[in-house]
């Protein structure tokens, strides 16, 4: 009974987002107040009935009921508690209920804290998000049904990918997710500015705090999704520019484009069509992600689904939403005025260069990922686009942005002093100059980490250097409390700035200590010693585990450094009986920024394992730069005009007219 409620409440679920399309975008047509107060009611409603779908599939997952499909092939009774909550969403019906819950749950978001909006943009925003909410319902009940019953069901599952076991499953799609998703309120949000013909510094305001939490999110999800494949593919790498890797970072690169646009719309009015047309490009890259992932033009470790059938629903979904929302774009784009003006040599034409660049970066990802999908199906050539292209085309591309972020930062609006600038980014300069001359001397290396080891410090201290010069001023030095003030005067945006910048500085250096590295793969034995950097490992006993689904092959290991024991390390080789399939553990021991990584797998004779031992200074450093980046996003989004200034700015100009009559 309770997974009937849950597929019922879908249904209904589905007719009140085609209610919440339609009733209040009539209303804004048709400036009828009433239609338009249908909007947020409805979405919550929406939003509720969605929660109780999930609910049900969750329980039906508790209870092992394996009178479901997506039961029998996702679980089985002897797997541990978190992997039968994470196996909900570890395959494509489930994670496609995910995929709407968080839509439904960013139009819950708005319907609640956008009630201070211009009422025909808020009823329009709801309605196009329930559009997207209908289209991805439909999908779900017509070739994705979570609750589908089987007619004989099995005493027990198929139990979940070996893979996918794991915590990483609790933490990833959730996050991956509110990202993609979260990008869908920021294209509801262009849509509605285009209809509602307000495209304007209050709409840039409106949207900002949405792009900035879709943004968190990407970037926290990524940096997971790159751990994960890290510590769990036991390969040691971290990312391989799969296909499925880059349909999430297109996604970011257009939202970072698209947070620095609308700054400047915000502050000039400037760039109106390039900020509405990052807004659709965003959402319509995670439409592309969406494809990719779930239509079966690939195969990677990421793919969900394989079902032609299902790919051509989503690319009519993509052609719909990304068609219609261009059209409308095309049909607005001639009546916007030209904003405000601003010299080239300015913070508004920094990001205006920090735009192309993005944009050009997302350009070459994009045809990487998509040109030998395209090829393969027009001619049926198969070509292999990987790590070699991206790396001479995308990383020649990214770095110069890092040099231009702190200029970017030191350049006053409207017009900037370049001399200036560069002046209160001597210090950094020759920070970063000064530790690539140390590396030369005294470490020697690739010539790209010293390279990227310099321009990380200079990054990192050139994101701050602006911070430095508005806090301690020159009259600020005489009066030790000015300089308190200064830094607590300044806004909230301008540290998240900062911290975001850093961020990318840090993971910079993160990628440069890599370089640094050391590798050594063999087969051992016990009692067998390998020098991987500045560790010995020793390999005292190989011997069998045994967890409550699978059983495995472990190697007991020793790491010493200096003659002293460091660390016991438990690599493993896990096999999975339900399934009928092998996961490599490895074993990893973090010393200071840098992990020492091991993995094994069976090897040849008897009594030995083929190993892979990695020594990589400073890796955590490219996840620890993330988590930066996501804490500047969210210090930014704490400022204080973010979270009130815009409800004030727009009663001020829905009080004014009133006045005026």
């Amino acid at each position: 009974m309770i997974v009937e409620t849950g597929h019922f409440a879908l249904v209904l679920a589905l007719a009140l987002a085609f209610v919440n399309a339609c009733v209040p975008l009539w209303g804004v047509v048709s400036r009828d107040d009433r239609l338009m107060q249908v909007a947020p009611s409805v979405a919550l409603a929406g939003f509720f009935l969605v929660v109780i779908s999930y609910a049900a599939l969750i329980y039906a997952h508790l209870t092992s009921d394996f009178s479901l499909v997506n039961v029998v092939e996702n679980s089985h009774s002897t797997k541990p508690l978190l992997y039968k909550i994470t196996g909900v969403w570890g395959d494509h019906e489930g994670s496609m209920l995910l995929w709407v819950l968080i839509l439904s749950l960013f139009g819950a978001a708005v319907a609640v804290s956008g009630r201070a909006m211009p009422r025909d943009i808020h009823a329009a925003v709801l309605a196009v998000q329930s559009w997207i909410g209908a289209a991805f319902l439909l999908f779900i009940l017509l070739t994705s049904n979570p609750f589908a019953r089987i007619a004989n069901p099995p005493m027990d599952g198929m139990g979940l990918n070996p893979l996918l076991q794991d915590p990483g499953l609790a933490i990833h799609p959730p996050l991956l997710y509110l990202g993609y998703v979260g990008l869908s309120i920021t294209f509801s949000f262009a849509a509605a500015a285009l209809i509602c013909g307000r495209i304007d510094a209050v709409w840039a305001r409106l949207v900002r705090p949405w792009i900035l939490i879709a943004w968190i999110f990407l970037t926290l999800g990524i940096a997971m999704g790159s751990y994960w494949a890290y510590y769990t593919l036991g390969w040691g790498g971290f990312w391989f520019w799969d296909p499925v890797e880059n349909a999430s970072l297109m996604p970011w690169l257009a939202a970072t484009a698209l947070l620095h646009s609308t700054t400047v719309m915000e502050k000039r009015e400037a760039l109106k069509v390039w900020t509405i047309f990052l807004a659709i490009l965003a959402f319509s890259l995670s439409l592309i992600g969406t494809f990719i992932v779930r239509s079966g033009v690939l195969t990677s470790v990421h793919a969900f689904a394989n079902d032609p059938r299902r790919g051509v629903f989503i690319l009519a979904i993509l052609v719909f939403f990304i068609g219609g929302a261009l059209l409308l774009f095309a049909l607005r784009a001639n009546s916007l005025k030209p904003g405000g003006f601003f010299a080239p040599i300015s913070r508004e034409g920094a990001l205006v260069l920090n735009n192309l660049v993005l944009s050009t970066c997302c350009a070459t990802v994009f045809i990487g990922t998509l040109y030998p999908l395209a090829l393969e199906a027009l001619t049926g050539a198969k070509i292999s686009v990987g790590p070699p292209f991206f790396n001479a085309t995308f990383v020649p591309l990214f770095l110069p942005l890092c040099l231009l972020m702190p200029i970017a930062q030191t350049l006053a609006w409207k017009r900037g002093d370049l001399l200036g600038s560069l002046q209160r980014l001597f210090f950094a300069f020759a920070c970063g100059l000064g530790v690539m001359l140390l590396l030369v001397a005294l470490r020697g290396g690739p010539a790209i980490s010293i390279l990227l080891a310099g321009l990380a410090i200079y990054t990192i201290l050139g994101a701050f250097s602006d911070l430095a010069t508005r806090i301690f001023r020159r009259a600020a030095l005489l009066k030790g409390s000015q300089v308190f003030a200064n830094a607590f005067g300044l806004p909230r945006s301008a540290y998240g700035t900062a911290l975001a910048h850093a961020g990318i500085g840090l993971t910079l250096l993160g990628l440069a200590g890599v370089g640094w590295g050391a590798q050594k793969i063999l087969t051992m034995k016990p009692g067998d010693v390998a020098q991987v950097g500045p560790y010995e490992i020793v390999l005292e006993s190989i011997g069998p585990q045994t967890g409550p689904d699978y059983t495995a092959t472990a190697a007991h290991m020793a790491v010493r450094s200096g003659g002293a024991e460091i660390a016991e390390l438990d690599p493993a080789v896990r096999y999975y009986p339900v399934r009928q399939m092998s996961r490599a553990e490895a074993a990893i021991k973090t010393v200071d920024f840098g992990q020492i990584y091991l993995g094994i797998s069976k090897g040849e004779a008897a009594g030995t394992v083929d190993a892979r031992l990695y020594w990589k200074p400073l890796v955590t450093l490219i996840w620890f730069g993330a988590i930066v980046m996501a804490l500047g996003g969210l210090c930014s989004l704490s400022d204080r005009r973010l979270r009130i200034g815009v409800a004030r700015r727009v009663r001020r100009i829905a009080v004014a007219p009133q006045a005026a009559e």
